[in-house]
């Protein structure tokens, strides 16, 4: 086997999933913490696919719902997260908008859309494009924390535009629905096993 090909599953060693340990495989337990051993996480296309199905039923009301209420004079308006964009726009908060736009609608959709893909070539046993499968994984890993940026400029704002009365922001339905979008794309990554892609190679 090609020195480049190999793999530690491939000469009987084993990473320990908790404090990352290299361990040999026929240990059922990590020798520095005791963790159970896995080659491979188990189910872990299975639990990936559970988390984006659930992803998705969750964003479509954080889009139709509104992520916050603004009170002013006794006169309520609600904003959605396209909306809110469309108004900062309008504002000529260009950069917020292209922040807001970019962290609440293209991260959520592209990271589901990337991890999909990912399921659906394990399936499919494709034998290609190895490097350029995990490069995708490795930042669709890093890059979904910035997804709650939303959330904080809710919380930021109903912290701060608390003016006695004058006006009170209030987070809606859609900032709940949003934050369990972000939620569970982290954990439909958190549950893929990148070294899926590379087995079949080695």
């Amino acid at each position: 086997m090609p020195l480049q090909n190999k793999t530690a599953a491939s000469q009987g060693l084993v990473m320990c999933t908790l404090c990352e340990k290299v361990n040999q495989v026929q240990l059922n337990k990590c020798q520095r913490c005791g963790s159970h051993l896995y080659q491979r996480k188990p189910f872990a296309i299975q639990k990936t696919v559970a988390w984006l199905i659930t992803a998705i039923l969750f964003y479509f009301p954080a889009n139709l719902f509104p992520v916050m209420e603004t009170s002013s004079f006794g006169h309520s308006t609600y904003s959605t997260i396209v909306g809110g964009v469309i108004d900062l726009w309008k504002h000529g908060a260009y950069i917020i908008a292209t922040v807001i736009f970019l962290a609440s609608v293209v991260i959520p959709i592209g990271k589901i859309l990337v991890l999909a893909w990912l399921c659906i070539s394990l399936r499919l046993k494709h034998q290609s494009h190895f490097k350029q499968r995990t490069f995708l994984y490795t930042v669709t890993h890093w890059i979904g924390r910035w997804s709650m940026v939303d959330v904080f400029v809710v919380a930021i704002l109903v912290a701060l535009l608390q003016l006695g009365g004058l006006m009170t922001v209030y987070p809606g339905f859609g900032t709940l629905s949003f934050a369990l979008v972000v939620i569970t794309t982290m954990l439909a990554a958190e549950s893929f096993d990148p070294r899926l892609i590379w087995d079949k190679q080695s």
